[in-house]
């Protein structure tokens, strides 16, 4: 059982408004939140609407997401004695997560202490056609005559931590403590024996009870629909949303909600499937990460975005980190621009928290919380009680500050490779100018000329309270000149927005002016003469680590060495100038990419999920595709080995960047030009390698096989691409082939 919350993460349904668990359905005993100390739970079954957000009683107080009900629940009771898994004799069991089809199959055999055996399936999924909708498909079979059965259909820890506004047998609703936000859950279930209904009694809202006396090998049939609705203000009602949900639902009966669901997924799969011939266990790896990251996001929902980890576990409380847009928003933007759009509105709309956050720390333009749940507010703890019961100070909300920068690159890249005007008028300019203001008013110029950013966290978290990390520089010089481009632009394409923008933001000339210093005077750490870039001032200078003799090493680094000596040595714990090097390859003249490559990626001790994917992506750009496969499979491992301390959920940043690794590292892939790319640098033990990509209203097929890769325009007008470094017109219906 020690496995069995991994299993649960790893195997959760998604649609990006939903997520389940993939707790085992029937008699799996109660659960309830309690004091733990140094016992687990056997299980952890979580249901999570996205968006739905409380601020709990804890210490200290930031807001989290909120389980509602645990839907898919039964519950057994043979001759009046309640059956719980734990009790008996589990003889065979089985889940598979069907990725194809976005389904969970289980199937149990469990002997009873009375000797019953009792045999059950399920089919469980949350339909990616009608994102309201879930549905549960079972069966329970008895070896026994002339046992009386008792099974309830019941929504466990419905309301939990909220308050009731509506209790009818069919439908339940609540609201926040804390909030205006309110839940709605409607549900209609059947059970069947013989093909005929029987006749439940209905004791309590959502709750079904079904009687009946066993035939040995009789089979009964379980179908339950849910629909579930998300109120964010008072004056909505999720109740009626809930309701035409389920008769929406009614209506296609549950085989239609199957084929529905079905039906979305194999769109999905068409779009953004990655194959890969001659290597499974990649192939597997990356099918996996392309069904979480699929199953995370939500293109009709502005409101929300893609947590840490995803709606799989309670880690990270639903917060959005800045994995969000350097991790995820290459896939979106390259398999499913509308979640990509999607979730850089979600940034727009919680902009008056980030200008809120600048102007609380002294600075002006827009500051972006480090973790963000749905009003954008800092929702990092200030402190922490810590393991010795003494309070620790948290800095990264105060201090981790390029994450406004990564979410300016997240705009910048999805506009240039989808070409949405609509999107860079209403929302994306205005982020970019306003976290370009941000970047003026932080980097304070100095006596040496320069300007500087000082304490700061960048992407290495070991080394607190830095001055000019260059990964953080670097980014804010680059949001900066874009923001200016952008400017540019609207004045010469759109001078009427641009006046009008101008005029809403009180941008005066005199200000684009400073800007245009900034964006030369920040600092960089660049060293002209070994092509390396210090990854903060004084790094250098630090006692360097040899971390090879750690390799054997069971828990990460800042373990083994202690965090002081951890603070005071050259050990990174994730790709920090390195992710620079993935995200800003021209800031890397001539050979220092693989200088500034082959200097840090000796010190990283890849003590976060984040960092093996970005090293593979690198890897792979610089041609060594050894390294890059050996970081590949570090990333994959991640979240396909079992392991009993990541029950808090899926690691969906490391899935993607596990499909950076393979489409924009060995494939190639470009999208940041003005037209696409592909330069090719396969392992030679891959095949082939074929995927989609989407570009400014088209749809482009590559294929990488045999020394030769190939273009085919599925979808669109004509287009320019440069292909294995030859530029070609792709044309509808052609298909290019060049020489790797």
């Amino acid at each position: 059982m020690l496995t069995e919350t991994a299993v649960e993460a790893r195997f959760a349904l998604g649609n990006g408004f939903l997520g389940t668990r993939a707790a085992r359905a029937v008699s799996r005993g109660p659960t309830w939140v309690s004091w733990l100390g140094y016992i687990k739970w056997a299980s952890w079954p979580r249901c999570y609407v996205a968006g739905l957000f409380d601020r709990p009683n804890t210490v200290p107080q930031v807001p989290q997401l909120v389980p509602v009900a645990d839907w898919s629940h039964l519950r057994v009771v043979l001759d009046d004695e309640p059956h719980l898994l734990r009790d008996g004799e589990i003889l065979d069991s089985v889940r598979r997560l069907d990725l194809r089809r976005g389904v969970l199959l289980g199937e149990i055999k469990y002997r009873t202490p009375s000797g019953v055996t009792i045999s059950a399936g399920e089919l469980r999924l949350l339909s990616l056609a009608d994102r309201a909708v879930a549905l549960q498909v079972g069966w329970l079979a008895l070896d026994r005559d002339g046992v009386d059965v008792l099974l309830e259909a019941n929504f466990p820890m419905a309301g939990l931590g909220m308050e009731p506004l509506r209790l009818d047998q069919d439908l339940g609703a609540w609201r926040t403590e804390g909030g205006d936000k309110a839940v709605a859950m409607a549900s209609a279930a059947t059970l069947r024996a013989e093909g005929s209904p029987l006749a439940p009694e209905r004791p309590f809202s959502l709750r079904w009870v079904w009687r009946w006396r066993s035939t040995a090998g009789q089979v009964v049939e379980l179908d339950r629909v849910v629909a579930v609705a998300r109120a964010d203000g008072l004056a909505d009602d999720p109740a009626a949303v809930a309701e035409r949900a389920l008769a929406r639902s009614g209506s296609l009966g549950w085989r239609g909600v199957l084929a529905a669901h079905e039906s979305a997924w194999r769109e999905r799969w068409l779009a953004g499937d990655v194959t890969i011939e001659g290597d499974e266990e990649a192939q597997k790896a990356l099918r996996f990460a392309v069904y979480h990251l699929t199953s995370a996001a939500n293109p009709d929902d502005e409101r929300v975005s893609v947590g840490a980890r995803g709606l799989t576990g309670d880690a990270y409380f639903g917060h959005v980190f800045w994995d969000t847009e350097i991790y995820l928003l290459p896939f979106y933007t390259a398999a499913w621009p509308e979640a990509a759009r999607a979730m850089l509105m979600y940034r727009f709309h919680t902009l008056p928290g980030a200008r809120a956050k600048a102007a609380h720390m002294g600075c002006k333009g827009a500051l972006y919380a480090w973790e963000s749940a749905d009003t954008g507010e800092e929702a990092t703890p200030e402190r922490v009680v810590g393991p010795d019961g003494e309070m620790v100070d948290i800095l990264t909300g105060r201090m981790e500050v390029h994450i406004s920068a990564d979410i300016a690159y997240a705009v910048w890249q999805y506009w240039r490779a989808t070409g949405d005007d609509d999107f860079f008028l209403s929302a994306g300019a205005e982020i970019l100018l306003e976290t370009a203001r941000f970047w003026a008013s932080r980097a304070v110029a100095e006596a040496d000329g320069e300007r500087h950013i000082r304490h700061v966290i960048g992407p290495d978290e070991y080394h607190e309270d830095v001055d000019d990390n260059a990964f953080t520089n670097v980014m804010a010089r680059w949001n900066i000149a874009r923001a200016l481009e952008a400017l540019d632009r609207l004045r010469a394409r759109w001078p009427d927005r641009a006046a009008a923008l101008c005029d809403q933001l009180a941008l005066a000339e005199d200000e684009l002016a400073d800007w245009r210093d900034a964006a030369v005077r920040i600092v960089t750490g660049f060293d002209p003469a070994t092509g390396v870039y210090e990854q903060f001032a004084g790094y250098h200078k630090l006692e360097p680590i040899d971390l090879s003799l750690y390799a054997d090493r069971k828990v990460p680094i800042d373990v083994v060495l202690g965090r002081e000596r951890t603070q005071r040595s050259q050990v990174v714990k994730q790709a920090d100038v390195v992710a620079l090097l993935a995200l800003l390859p021209g800031e890397f003249p001539g050979a220092a990419a693989g200088a500034n490559f082959r200097h840090y990626e000796p010190r990283c001790g890849h003590g976060s999920s984040l960092s093996a994917g970005i090293h593979a992506l690198v890897a792979a750009r610089l041609g060594d595709t050894d390294v890059a496969l050996r970081y590949f499979y570090q990333a994959a491992a991640a979240d396909l080995e079992l392991d009993p301390t990541s029950s808090g959920g899926i690691r969906i940043a490391g899935l993607g960047g596990l499909w950076q690794a393979v489409v924009l590292g060995f494939a190639g892939l470009d999208l940041t030009g003005d037209r696409p790319a592909i330069e090719p640098r396969l392992p030679p033990r891959w095949r082939c390698l074929s995927f989609r990509f989407f570009w400014r209203g088209r749809s482009v097929g590559i294929r990488i096989e045999g020394g030769t890769a190939q273009a085919k325009l599925l979808e669109g007008e004509a287009i320019e691409i440069r292909l294995a470094g030859v530029e070609r017109s792709l044309s509808p219906g052609t298909l290019l082939e060049a020489s790797i």
